[in-house]
């Protein structure tokens, strides 16, 4: 704090300390937000060197930002990554790429302040509101959301090495399912799809080839959203490899795993973001994986109150993830992949909550609600 009160002494903007970059769990040291520029600050405390590492990461920060961060998308962004105990540093600002990202400047806590001011100087565009930055959602860009298409367009259930009888009835599924979104989009319905089935029988295949086929830009795609952290971790990771070798290594590894983050994410960080703001999320197609694990009411609740500081939350997770769709005025599937009987922790509401909810939601504006099943097993 005192290295930023001395840096930030008569500049005018807004400051964010601990920044959540929506539904993607980055968690920023700190974000300047002054005249046109965004500044992402990570600070590594005590540190005399500037390693590989960290620099890639205060990078990936501002590519969250602005690939994912709706206020973010036109303005400048200049990363700076601050090793306090440095002897060394940066002598000026890289140029920006054509996103108008720069490459992270290095620098000691001396002199931040020229920094920040070098990189005022080379900026350019209307000032940012920075009240209205730091409220604004999560969006994925369209370049970033063409840019998964193209990295997806070769996956497909149908290529999955199997030959018994359940790789027919991944594609049986996986088409139905595609059908009801399609008919949903087209008749303006909101729909609550079930695929059912147990263990191995294939539910997690039949979701990502849902939301990797989702090749049609903007409000029919699909995300796949998992509350195992790990699992999510992994696919991630699988994927930006895939992508790397197909590629022969031509890209940062940072900037392909941007194309992958669209499409895999975190349940918690997308529960979270609907707390966080009233407004509809962005996507209309949502997948919830091992949705028997979804929290009771009892849960959810001390789980705000203890985490979130919010007293008296009196939803589910079921029922506020459906809700949270349920604010789009035209048109939505909630795509639930259930294992029966596959709850393993106390407080976990199983598939009777996704029902029950389903059952006695009205929607908030006009069109017709179906509850649909696709048995995956």
């Amino acid at each position: 704090m005192r290295i930023l009160k001395v840096a930030l002494s008569g500049l005018t903007g807004t400051l964010y300390l601990e920044f959540d970059v929506p539904r993607l769990g980055s968690r920023i040291d700190a974000v300047l937000v002054s005249g046109p520029a965004i500044f992402p600050i990570e600070f590594k405390c005590g540190e005399r060197q500037f390693r590989l590492a960290d620099y890639n990461q205060a990078w990936d920060y501002a590519l969250d930002l602005k690939n994912f961060h709706s206020a973010s998308h036109e303005a400048p962004i200049l990363p700076i990554l601050v090793a306090t105990e440095a002897e060394t540093a940066d002598q000026a600002w890289q140029a920006a790429y054509p996103d108008d990202v720069r490459p992270p400047y290095r620098y000691g806590a001396r002199h931040l302040r020229d920094v920040l001011q070098g990189g005022l100087a080379l900026s350019n565009g209307p000032p940012i509101d920075g009240e209205a930055w730091g409220a604004a959602p999560y969006q994925p860009t369209p370049t970033i959301i063409e840019a998964a298409r193209a990295l997806y367009a070769r996956h497909s259930v149908d290529a999955i090495s199997r030959s018994d009888a359940g790789a027919k009835n991944l594609r049986i599924t996986s088409v139905g399912v595609e059908d009801i979104i399609e008919h949903s989009r087209a008749h303006r319905e909101k729909s609550i799809v079930f695929v059912t089935g147990v263990p191995g029988a294939g539910k997690t295949l039949v979701g990502l080839n849902v939301a990797t086929r989702r090749r049609t830009l903007g409000e029919a795609r699909a995300v796949y959203l998992s509350g195992n952290g790990p699992l999510v971790a992994v696919l991630q990771e699988a994927l930006t490899r895939d992508e790397l070798a197909r590629i022969g290594n031509t890209e940062r590894k940072g900037v392909v795993r941007q194309r992958v983050k669209p499409f895999i994410q975190n349940v918690h960080h997308f529960r979270d973001e609907g707390v966080r703001t009233t407004s509809a999320p962005y996507d209309h197609v949502v997948i919830f994986d091992e949705a028997q694990r979804a929290w009771t009411q009892v849960k959810t609740a001390d789980f705000m109150k203890r985490r979130k500081k919010i007293a008296n939350f009196n939803r589910s997770e079921p029922e506020f993830l459906i809700s949270y769709l349920d604010r789009h005025d035209t048109w939505a599937v909630v795509i639930c992949l259930v294992g029966g009987g596959q709850e393993i922790h106390t407080g976990e509401a199983g598939i009777g909550e996704w029902f029950d909810v389903a059952a006695h939601v009205k929607p908030r504006k006009s069109g017709p609600t179906s509850m649909r099943t696709a048995v995956g097993d």
